[in-house]
């Protein structure tokens, strides 16, 4: 049975006064939900990167009469966001979608999201941990469902740290130390995959270091990307790529891919959701692969957020009442994640927020790639060490945009959010505190 994150350590997002300001920009949809009852089964449209959404989808079409919905996979991050604007703008977006967490405060503050306060306001506050929900409650509404949580792990070649005398790294410090000595022995061979800059990740390994990107100042929000703890984070790992330590090759692409079926990385740095990519990608380093806590930067186990989905009803849409019970059935209903967890192309490993679906989960999941560790335990340990008070602002996808043109270079990425983000404030109207 995985361990069960709990709620007073697991402040994952603004408080109450912070997200209030976003109430002035969010704007309630104001139409009327509509549902079964004519006779004729309602067809909602779905959108969704995640893995395993299909397969779920297609589970709900076989248990439900009144509702219908049709899948389509559609592209993560920024790009997905924008998709999904555009639609919105355009008059034609789905029924339902899921959405990072990150983008939520600027999607719904831009008035693109229906309220779903009517319909899963009640639904957020008795399923999900109290902590979770300030992730999809802003402004006094509910504007999204969770999903899931995302603890940041570290994943390691079990046979490679013991071919070159290497302990599992508990800090930063010995990860660097661990870095050294595997190069030293196979100058082919890196640590892990750090090239292109990924600011999900960035920001989720600033969040373990003790950064706040966004607060409130009163009702003026605070802009603090560039700060010291990120510039800590950001120095540490442009200095491993620098020395070699760290391999360049860009993060999210084939060559990512490549070098870590084939044991030219010792580590890679991810999240619960990253173990059920492992059996699909490298299928050959069976029972190599091993689980541990991130490291820190010295005391107590402590780790960030790396992604997280939610699920919305973007504005427009004519059918909320009937994708209201979708996302209920997606979110809650352990025979949703019995069908996430069938798919074999992609099986997911995420850590569902609710508690009754993690424990689903636990029991569908192939754990047996890791050996004799227990994935959904090990992901479930992690969460309770969730460092509390991080808090996403209102132009949050713009700095991303930014960040991901910097190069790799994680010290610009920081500067060059942080004047993003200052700016982005500003121009939507906002009262900035500098």
């Amino acid at each position: 049975m995985p361990c069960i994150a709990r709620t007073t350590r697991l402040a994952l997002a603004a408080s109450a006064a912070s997200l209030a300001l976003l109430a002035t920009a969010c704007g309630g949809s104001g139409s009327d939900a509509s549902g079964p009852g004519d006779g004729k089964p309602v067809t909602l449209t779905f959108w969704s990167a995640t893995a395993g959404a299909k397969e779920t989808a297609d589970a709900f079409n076989r248990t439900h009469t009144d509702i219908k919905v049709k899948f389509s996979m559609v592209p993560a991050g920024p790009e997905g966001v924008t998709k999904l604007s555009n639609a919105v703008k355009g008059g034609n977006a789905p029924d339902v979608a899921t959405m990072d967490y990150s983008a939520l405060p600027e999607y719904a503050s831009e008035g693109n999201l229906e309220d779903l306060t009517p319909s899963s306001g009640d639904l957020v506050k008795k399923e999900f941990p109290e902590a979770v929900q300030s992730l999809v409650n802003l402004g006094g509404s509910t504007w999204a469902v969770p999903f899931d949580v995302t603890p940041i792990q570290l994943f390691y070649r079990k046979d490679l740290f013991k071919k070159y005398g290497v302990d599992v790294p508990t800090t930063w410090a010995e990860y660097r130390t661990a870095a050294e000595k595997i190069h030293a022995g196979d100058p082919d061979v890196t640590i892990t995959n750090f090239g292109g800059g990924d600011p999900a990740l960035l920001s989720g390994l600033a969040w373990q270091a003790g950064a706040r990107w966004y607060g409130t100042n009163g009702d003026a929000w605070k802009v603090n990307i560039d700060d010291p703890a990120s510039r800590k984070v950001a120095a540490y790992w442009d200095d491993l790529l620098a020395d070699g330590l760290a391999s360049k090759t860009p993060l999210w692409g084939e060559g990512e891919n490549k070098e870590r079926a084939t044991g030219k990385v010792a580590t890679i740095i991810g999240a619960a959701w990253s173990a059920g990519n492992f059996p699909v990608s490298y299928p050959d380093a069976q029972g190599k692969w091993g689980i541990a806590p991130l490291p820190t930067w010295g005391g107590k186990a402590s780790t960030g957020m790396y992604g997280g989905t939610s699920y919305i009803v973007p504005k427009g849409s004519e059918h909320t009442e009937a994708a209201a019970e979708f996302i209920k059935w997606v979110t809650t209903d352990p025979a949703a994640m019995t069908a996430r967890l069938s798919s074999l192309k992609a099986p997911s490993s995420a850590l569902p927020a609710n508690e009754g679906m993690r424990a689903a989960a636990a029991k569908e999941f192939d754990s047996s790639y890791f050996g004799d560790q227990d994935v959904y335990a090990v992901a479930g340990q992690a969460a309770d060490t969730i460092v509390p008070g991080w808090t996403w602002g209102p132009v949050q996808q713009q700095v991303t945009s930014v960040q991901m043109a910097a190069g790799g270079n994680h010290t610009k990425m920081l500067s060059s959010g942080q004047a993003k983000g200052e700016t982005a404030v500003t121009d939507r109207g906002l009262k900035l505190d500098k």
